[in-house]
């Protein structure tokens, strides 16, 4: 998902300068794709920018296994796969501020769950400051000076590395009508906060993985739309969920299912009063009836997932750690189980929390901070999605009915 690069997550020295950032720079990124086909278009975000983003050239290609043998995170790529991305067939593209550029298509076969590279050179940078990126990215990005987009390696005296992606919001492949992807909207637990760096196990990862493998669920790819510290009423990183619907499902291709696994950081920075607290719990439940009609007139159902735990010992400081949240976090969850206004639920809670206290998560699970889960806690949330109900809504919903 875009979100707008904050001053501690802007590019290392020496690609920042006073209102100007990635002059005569390249941009190498990889990223796991979730669907096959033979075509595919790269999506390029200007979404945050307050001028032009002026984008000299864009290839893709494989990568090669880089230190340990990772791909992913990788600066290197194979040469004899590098295709050259066009824009109504020119090599270059001016986006406008707040502006998406979908490149030309181009042939290049690629199978579920690959890794492929993007190179991006940007002659003169951007101005302003104000860069369209992704922090959560847990996958390392490579940028040095000059037009690296066609070589091999991005071995330079001024190359860095960063765990950020830049620009870029999306890679479409033409595919089969029987194709379908569902959308998680979701925070930092979906963003994948407490996963492996280059890594690729984020529960949407792994839940990917055991999809694959299902009869049903292998033609579903994945579009993770989370955000670290997003939240559905209000702009926090990233715009409010209400406000990107329109951006994040609606505009996505193929889209046949959405799930909603957000609200911890709506309860967690509201005011730990009673008063606050039983506020936000209703603005979130109107909030949840809101996204499901809205998901719902386009004939989509939406799964609703439970908020895990994150009750914490006093000294390790977890602000979200306070009974008067929880309680709200409980009436949130018993609300999703019980309402039946979602058309299914995911219930992670159920998953992630202590079997010896409901109100914290299972030691075996805590990444360290009490809130956010580990890599063995993904892997039990993806193995307790329930597939069968991507065949029992094979055919949507029902819209206003």
């Amino acid at each position: 998902m875009p979100q707008l690069t904050e001053e501690d997550n802007m590019p290392p020295e020496p690609f920042t300068q006073p209102d100007l950032v990635f002059q005569n720079s390249t941009i190498r990124q990889t990223l796991r794709i979730t669907t096959g086909g033979q075509r595919i278009r790269l999506r390029v975000s200007n979404t945050f920018g307050l001028d032009y983003l002026q984008v000299t050239a864009v290839t893709i290609a494989l990568p090669k296994a880089g230190e340990g043998g990772n791909i992913t995170g990788s600066r290197t790529i194979v040469t004899d796969t590098v295709k050259i991305l066009t824009f109504g067939g020119q090599h270059s593209i001016d986006i406008p501020n707040r502006a998406l550029a979908i490149s030309d298509p181009v042939s290049f076969p690629i199978e579920p769950a690959q890794v492929i590279t993007v190179s991006i050179y940007l002659q003169y940078g951007q101005t302003c400051g104000r860069v369209t990126g992704h922090p959560g990215s847990r996958t390392q990005t490579w940028i040095c000076h000059g037009d690296f987009t066609k070589a091999e390696d991005m071995h330079h005296s001024s190359t860095k590395s960063t765990f950020h992606w830049y620009y870029i919001s999306g890679i479409e492949a033409w595919l089969p009508k029987q194709n379908r992807a569902m959308v998680l909207i979701g925070d930092s637990l979906t963003d994948g906060r407490g996963s492996t760096d280059n890594g690729n196990d984020r529960w949407p990862d792994l839940l990917f993985d055991r999809m694959l493998h299902h009869p049903y669920a292998r033609n579903i790819s994945i579009l993770n739309q989370a955000a670290g510290g997003n939240r559905i009423l209000q702009d926090e990183k990233g715009p409010n969920v209400l406000s990107r619907l329109d951006r994040d499902i609606f505009a996505q291709p193929g889209v046949k299912y959405v799930l909603i696994f957000h609200g911890v950081n709506d309860i967690g920075t509201a005011l730990p009063d009673a008063a606050s607290q039983t506020e936000i719990g209703d603005r979130l439940i109107v909030a949840y009836k809101q996204i499901i009609s809205r998901v719902h007139a386009f004939g989509i159902p939406v799964f609703g997932a439970t908020i895990g735990p994150f009750m914490a010992p006093e000294a390790a400081k977890q602000p979200y750690s306070v009974l008067m949240m929880e309680k709200t976090r409980q009436r949130i969850n018993d609300w999703i189980r019980e309402a039946g206004a979602f058309d299914a639920v995911v219930d992670f809670d159920a998953v992630l929390r202590d079997p010896e206290d409901a109100m914290s998560l299972n030691p075996v699970f805590n990444s360290g901070d009490y809130l956010h889960p580990n890599v063995k806690a993904y892997r039990a949330m993806a193995d307790a999605f329930p597939l069968g109900i991507l065949e029992q809504f094979e055919e949507g919903v029902k819209g206003f009915e």
